[in-house]
């Protein structure tokens, strides 16, 4: 598709709209987009390329974009395929071309292409400048955010930032262009950079230095207007503070009594005036999504069977998936069914008590086999103690 820019800046990237799974486990069904832009000066420099999915069309709009001419520097902000993908194309398409990274960028690089790299590599660290003419490069090195070898780019006539995976989101631009960008930039940023917010702080005590007009990202739109919007979402995400306030409760049931308790509870929070409840089945909804509800609101509840003396499998996961990106600074009821020896409480408790700052209130609730009239004070109590 065409992407209005500016007239040395070009965008060059490709939808991708078969794709199913976003590195094979996130659905996508808008698909994704895989940027690259190019910068035309007495040099010529090529921001990143693309997945080997859409390099035919991406080559396209590269020779297009050139006009005859050749590409002087390849930049690789990141080494992941769905970015580095279509490197070594293009040294076959201009084997003079000098690849810039950092001294991490070419430890990776073997690992994924046999190039011949002697004389056509030029190694920058922070804060180094590379000259195009008009236009200046200054490099900034980020670092688990969200591979070891990521670093940022910043153009200084322009004020343009290019934000490698960062200010990302899913959705290919041709089928979302009138669409909401947080949704999507939330599922992305939790599920995929979520665990390096440390990381992506640091990047953006970095970033408030610079003038930026412009943010380019490697995934999504070009990010014009109101920056302050999406940098303070940003803020907030990775120091993994609530965005909203609001109750996520996430429930795995085996015969959809677990569930019904789990609705019940939501209409009594309802009814007690919660600001937002949303409710998500384990079992059927996407994974991803759960996840990044959790992250966005400041309560969560979670309702489970017990199974094989544990609990039940696609809770087990959920609450693994959150450790693992660092759940923290959350207030988390819990509601275990059981028919005859419950164990969902005590094993998810073993999994949160760990996460940093999450509070477990009290009381804990425990049904058996079904919900009668008599768990409901237990479910009331459980509401009062999280509003």
């Amino acid at each position: 598709m065409s992407v209005k820019f500016s007239d040395s800046v070009k965008y060059i990237g490709v939808d991708d709209t078969t794709i199913d799974l976003f590195e094979s486990q996130y659905v996508v069904p808008e698909g994704v987009s895989y940027n690259s832009y190019v910068i035309l000066d007495d040099k010529v420099a090529l921001m990143d390329t693309v997945d080997k999915r859409g390099m035919e069309q991406w080559e396209k709009n590269l020779t297009a974009a050139l006009d005859g001419r050749a590409v002087d520097y390849l930049i690789i902000q990141h080494l992941e395929p769905d970015h580095a993908g279509s490197i070594a194309r293009l040294v076959e398409l201009y084997p003079e071309v000098t690849l810039v990274g950092n001294a991490k960028t070419f430890q990776m690089l073997p690992q994924f292409f046999d190039l011949p790299l002697e004389g056509h590599t030029l190694t920058v660290k922070e804060g180094d400048t590379l000259s195009l003419g008009s236009h200046t490069l200054t490099f900034v090195m980020a670092p688990m955010v969200h591979w070891p070898e990521v670093m940022i780019t910043y153009e200084s006539s322009e004020k343009i930032l290019f934000s490698a995976d960062g200010f990302g989101k899913f959705g290919a631009l041709s089928l979302t262009e009138n669409e909401d960008w947080a949704c999507e930039a939330r599922r992305y940023y939790f599920n995929i950079v979520g665990k390096y917010g440390i990381p992506v702080q640091t990047l953006l005590k970095k970033a408030a230095g610079l003038d930026i007009a412009t943010i380019c990202p490697l995934h999504g739109p070009i990010l014009t207007e109101n920056l302050g919007y999406y940098l303070d979402l940003y803020n907030t995400w990775s120091s993994y503070e609530p965005e909203s306030k609001g109750i996520l409760i996430a429930y795995a049931s085996i015969h959809g009594n677990t569930g019904k308790a789990a609705e019940k509870l939501a209409e009594i929070l309802r009814s007690k005036g919660a600001e937002k409840v949303v409710v998500s089945d384990l079992a059927r909804e996407d994974m991803a999504e759960v996840i990044e509800d959790a992250f966005r609101y400041d309560r969560m509840i979670v309702a489970a069977a017990s199974y094989d003396g544990g609990v039940f499998p696609c809770m087990q996961d959920f609450l693994h998936h959150l450790q693992s990106k660092a759940y923290q600074n959350r207030k988390v009821g819990i509601v275990e069914n059981g028919s005859w020896g419950p164990t969902a409480a005590r094993t998810m408790k073993a999994i949160l008590e760990p996460m940093k700052n999450i509070t477990i209130v009290d009381p804990v609730v425990t049904i058996k086999s079904t919900l009668k009239e008599s768990d409901i004070p237990n479910l009331e109590a459980l509401a009062d103690a999280m509003l």
